[in-house]
């Protein structure tokens, strides 16, 4: 909390279960009941903004006094326009907020984004509706506990929320051209210098702050099972080898072309899962169930204990369905709030032992720790934040139990290169995490 108060800018970079919410409500209160601030608005993913911030101030009585409006659904216009200490957005919504003739815009004193990384990159229009507005708070905080999901490029727009551009630059193609370079045949991969690392570190970590779960909470161990392997059968192979050596192949269904590399490394992910797209409609053609089978022999094994299984591609979720029930409960494209909140308690309570779940539904501000102590990863994302933080939904305080976290990966294809690139990724977040911590 010093750090908030001490200064204007400042990026809190906990792990869950540090606190963070209530962390920010204690400055909060402490700047306003001292004349320094009046209001604040937050910016926060939907379900946060609904299931944590409001939340957390009914949970303490410290913070019973404060008044919150969600600015979000049909009432947000009327939310608006009632008086409150705090205000909570998605960045969804920040294109309504500008175009609102809002009287209050400049009232608010403090800026605080909860998961700061949804403005890492300076090219979103999130990001350059803000940027005109950054300087209208004299204080601006952002959270996160991945920091860095994809290397140490993340942090250039997270930073210059809190200084304007001080410390990295005020231009991310200055701050690429000082501390990455690129090869003349991959001109559009940045690879940061030796020194860069460093020299980032030193300029940024005044305005941060790292604390790791496991110096202050009693964490549960975390196992990591050896990943079970599934070999794709011929023909189901041959598909594969065609795609990602000549981005073609013939099927049944027709000639099935990929565009270019990265198109083919979707499909080629695609059919190490079991199914493909085949059209721009996403009609898509069964290939095989090695993976639905390797599913189904470790659900058994857990002998029906709770279990989340994440997926990754809506085919990935039909045949799920198809296998296990359609009735079986899920998180992600077309699951309403409410309709997951209710599934959300259902699971806690112990009254589903499996539910499927996308690692993008499934990053922030949810705790599903009450009887889950296993995760499964049927189909593995690229997204190092939504990786960590989907296994950092039973991985935290309050887990009783050993969290173990399994991978089903297609022998010799793209999967093992995925969960091979992820662990190069977390090792440059636990690098930036060691050295903001000494």
């Amino acid at each position: 909390m010093k750090l908030l108060l001490s200064q204007g800018a400042a990026g809190l970079f906990l792990d869950p279960g540090l606190g963070k919410t209530s962390i920010v409500l204690a400055a909060y209160k402490i700047l306003k009941k001292e004349g320094y601030a009046s209001s604040m608005l937050i910016i926060a993913p939907l379900r946060v903004c609904h299931n944590v911030w409001p939340k957390e101030i009914e949970k303490w009585s410290d913070f019973s006094d404060l008044k919150i409006e969600v600015l979000h659904g049909n009432g947000k216009s009327e939310a608006l326009t009632r008086d409150a200490d705090i205000y909570v957005i998605n960045p969804e919504g920040l294109s309504w907020l500008f175009d609102e003739k809002a009287k209050r815009w400049r009232d608010w004193d403090i800026l605080c984004i909860d998961e700061s990384t949804k403005f890492k990159d300076t090219q979103t229009k999130r990001f350059k509706l803000m940027r005109k507005h950054f300087d209208d708070f004299t204080r601006r905080w952002i959270l996160t506990g991945t920091p860095v999901p994809n290397g140490i490029g993340d942090l250039f727009g997270q930073i210059y929320v809190l200084d304007l551009g001080h410390a990295l630059g005020r231009y991310v193609t200055h701050f690429r051209n000082k501390y990455f370079y690129t090869e003349s045949w991959k001109p559009y991969e940045y690879t940061p210098h030796d020194w860069a690392f460093d020299n980032i570190i030193d300029r940024i970590d005044a305005l941060v702050l790292r604390l790791s779960a496991k110096d202050y909470l009693d964490m549960p161990d975390l196992i990591v099972a050896p990943p079970m392997m599934v070999d794709l059968p011929t023909k189901a192979w041959q598909t594969y080898r065609e795609i990602e050596d000549d981005f073609i192949t013939k099927m049944d269904e027709g000639i099935i072309v990929a565009a270019n590399a990265a198109v083919a490394g979707g499909k080629c992910r695609q059919i190490c899962n079991g199914a493909m797209y085949i059209n721009p409609d996403h009609d898509w053609v069964d290939i095989h169930t090695e993976k639905l089978d390797a599913l189904s022999d470790i659900l058994e094994e857990l002998g029906g204990a709770p279990c989340l299984v994440m997926y990754e591609f809506n085919h990935d979720l039909q045949r799920l369905h198809g296998r296990f029930g359609i009735a079986t409960p899920y998180l992600g494209g077309g699951v309403s709030t409410a309709k997951a909140d209710q599934n959300i308690r259902d699971f806690n309570n112990g009254h589903i032992p499996v539910m499927f779940c996308h690692p993008a539904s499934m990053a922030h501000g949810l705790n599903l720790q009450e009887v889950c102590h296993h995760i499964v990863w049927f189909g593995i994302t690229w997204n190092l934040e939504h990786y960590d933080q989907s296994i950092a939904r039973i991985n935290r305080q309050g887990q009783k139990n050993p969290v173990f976290v399994y991978h089903i990966l297609a022998r010799d294809t793209l999967d093992e290169k995925v969960l091979a690139v992820l662990g190069a990724k977390d090792r440059t977040q636990q690098g930036l995490f060691a050295a903001l911590s000494k």
